[in-house]
């Protein structure tokens, strides 16, 4: 079974926001809430980079392990949802996670900090696939259409992918080695240390 993941090329990411807007508009995210949003780092100066960050849905997800009530799950293809029935909206999701997956609603269907919101992977969620239930409170279940996430699939220059974790892997590394960069790449040294060699 695939395990979902997604990936950010900081090295294509152009800061356009499309993913963004995908997602709002395919899902009619409440007022207030981006379930994915893009972040520049050191904005302005040179060596800038811009991601697109979002539920990573883990696979050891903090937010599981804190949530008093279990309202969060994983489905069998490793995406992590949560029961907005079960939910009681506490916020300790959204203290453990360290994308800011989780947030509060500022209106919407559950009103003012109601049930918590994140990103679905565009899996929907408990209720039966295609449901108008399952569209007001979670948005399109895209997967159960056999589509990848709409974020991903709007992205003009194919910096964030998403999908099977194997194979968006796959891709990233064949672009790392077609770039000729190893070490190089943006982040490497502060994921391996700066003593990380090509092609490790």
């Amino acid at each position: 079974m695939a395990r979902m993941k997604f990936i950010c090329d900081a090295e294509r990411c152009i800061e356009c926001n499309g993913c963004v807007t995908a997602c709002k508009n395919e899902h009619e995210v409440p007022w207030g809430v981006n379930r994915r949003r893009v972040v520049t780092i050191n904005d302005g100066v040179p060596g800038e980079r811009s991601i697109s960050v979002a539920c990573m849905h883990c696979s050891d997800a903090p937010c599981m392990a804190v949530c008093p009530v279990q309202c969060f799950y994983r489905t069998e293809e490793g995406v992590v949802l949560h029961d907005k029935d079960i939910c009681i909206g506490c916020g300790y999701c959204s203290y453990a996670c360290p994308f800011g997956a989780p947030q509060f609603p500022g209106e919407g269907t559950f009103g003012v900090r109601g049930k918590m919101d994140k990103c679905t992977f565009c899996a929907g969620g408990p209720e039966p696939n295609g449901s108008q239930a399952e569209f007001e409170k979670y948005g399109r279940n895209r997967l159960a259409e056999g589509k990848l996430p709409a974020c991903a699939e709007m992205c003009s220059t194919k910096a964030l992918l998403a999908g099977d974790g194997d194979v968006i892997a796959d891709i990233f590394r064949t672009r790392v080695i077609q770039r000729g960069k190893g070490a190089e790449v943006w982040g490497w040294g502060t994921a391996y240390g700066t003593q990380a060699k090509a092609g490790v």
